[in-house]
């Protein structure tokens, strides 16, 4: 038995393997350092999805483009009061909307809900019209008009890409085997979509990267890095973006959407101050843990960065978790429908730790 199921294998298979002593991922045998930046999110999912549906077309990007007019049909169930929920709660309950298949347009309308849900909800909530999609764009482009109302940079829609593609997939995380133990029920690739998404919500999986903004706000200037950091680490705080449940190293994603954010700022006039400070953060950060926790490897995660690179392209920090969920989202159905070809229905067994059987008054 093993707390939190550390150690233990639960499933195989063939779209990721997380290397933690390494800092290696690995997505259907290419490197994340090499797919990042290099690929556009469409092209990451044929690649997981290759194999798992035997109708997939070479080029997804129209496909997936029909994808988002189609989902763009249930924004008409978004209401004022919906759109007040926290973002990623407001796009849960439109997706649940969804018919509940486990076939090729399924997979795609899934993929296509929360890019066109979460823009949405964000313009909503802000007294803003909904903006239909364009099926031309890519589906990182796309994203971006219908957030802002107006096009994206070449720039700005390949970081997004960078990101969509770095966290599409990563091996059996929480969220991962929530949608694998709900595929194996047969349920359909909705129910297991939800689940993923529920489990992404939660603080110690995707809700983290909004505190990193937090963080260095709160910190401001980067004389101020060392001496805030400290403090925080008094009081017991967790410095956010730091430290991983699986890497004994550096997070290798850090290091794609480090490149990913210079890449960004290198086209911008105002970010490039913002970058320089994280890093001064981010260095400050490192050195304190390597002084106060020596026996304990704490590096830099995949959250860090990702708070930076959202945040350069004009993403609310509530909508961090959502964005996360539109790169994640790939991955979970490909997982599904990975689970289902084996059939195996996910049943382990617990060990029972309460009373023994008594009398009953």
């Amino acid at each position: 038995m093993s707390d939190g199921l550390e150690g233990v294998i639960a499933a195989r298979t063939v779209l990721s393997d997380v290397d933690g002593a390494k800092g290696r991922l690995v997505i259907r045998g290419y490197a994340v350092e090499d797919l990042s930046g290099r690929t556009r999110y469409e092209e990451a999912a044929h690649l997981l999805f290759d194999g798992f549906f035997e109708d997939a077309p070479s080029d997804l990007a129209p496909a997936l483009g029909a994808a988002r007019v189609r989902a763009f049909a249930e924004v008409a169930a978004l209401d004022e009061g919906l759109a007040r929920r926290d973002p990623v709660e407001a796009m849960r309950a439109l997706l649940a909307r969804l018919p509940d298949g486990d076939d090729l347009p399924t997979a795609l309308l899934l993929i296509a809900a929360p890019a066109v849900f979460t823009p949405a909800v964000l313009r909503v909530a802000k007294g803003q019209s909904p903006v239909a999609p364009d099926p031309a764009l890519s589906h990182a482009a796309d994203i971006l008009r219908m957030t802002r109302g107006a096009p994206a940079t070449d720039a700005e829609a390949a970081a997004l890409d960078a990101y969509l593609v770095t966290v599409c997939d990563h091996g059996l995380n929480a969220s991962t085997f929530a949608a694998r133990v709900v595929a194996s029920t047969r349920a359909g690739l909705t129910s297991a979509v939800l689940a993923g998404l529920s489990a992404l919500k939660g603080p110690l999986h995707g809700g983290a990267p909004g505190p990193v903004i937090e963080m260095l706000d709160a910190i401001g200037t980067p004389d101020n890095a060392r001496p805030w950091l400290e403090k925080a680490l008094a009081r017991g705080d967790r410095l956010m973006g730091f430290g991983h449940r699986i890497y004994r190293v550096r997070d290798p994603r850090a290091d794609a959407l480090k490149a990913a954010v210079r890449k960004l700022a290198s086209a911008s006039p105002s970010l490039p101050g913002r970058v320089a400070f994280a890093e001064a953060v981010e260095q400050a950060a490192l050195e304190i843990l390597r002084e106060h926790k020596p026996d304990r490897p704490l590096d830099t995660n995949v959250e860090f960065y990702t708070a930076l690179l959202l945040e350069a392209l004009g993403l609310p920090p509530a909508s961090f978790t959502c964005v996360f969920a539109m790169g994640r989202v790939a991955g979970w159905l490909a997982h599904a429908r990975e689970q289902l070809a084996g059939g195996r229905l996910i049943r382990p067994q617990s060990v029972y730790v309460g009373p023994q059987v008594r009398a009953a008054a």
